[in-house]
C-alpha cells in the first residue's frame, strides 16, 4: 500500500478543486478537532494542556480555536477507531 504525507494530499486536493472551479474546502470546528484528535491525545500524554494545544494551533495557522472547543469536540480513541461505545455491546 502506498503512503503519502498529508502535505502532498492537501496540495493534490487543492489542485483538483482549483481545476474544477471549486472553492477551498471548509470544515466546522467539530470536524477539525475530530481530525486532529490523534495529535491532541499524544500532546495530552506529553503533559500539554488544551490551552497550550489551542495556542499551538493559533500560532501555526489562521484557525482561531479555544481550549473549550478542543475539550468539547475531542474524539475519543473509540470514536476515532470505529468503536463508538466505551464498552462492547452485549
Amino acid at each position: 500500500m502506498s503512503m503519502y504525507p498529508i502535505e502532498d494530499a492537501l496540495r493534490a486536493q487543492q489542485a483538483l478543486r482549483q481545476a474544477a472551479g471549486l472553492e477551498p474546502e471548509q470544515f466546522p470546528i467539530e470536524a477539525f478537532v475530530g481530525m486532529i484528535s490523534d495529535e491532541i491525545e499524544e500532546l495530552r500524554k506529553l503533559g500539554k494542556s488544551d490551552e497550550e494545544i489551542a495556542g499551538l494551533i493559533r500560532a501555526s495557522s489562521r484557525i482561531q480555536i479555544t481550549a473549550a472547543e478542543i475539550a468539547e469536540n475531542y474524539a475519543s480513541p473509540e470514536l476515532r477507531h470505529g468503536h463508538p461505545y466505551p464498552h462492547p455491546l452485549p
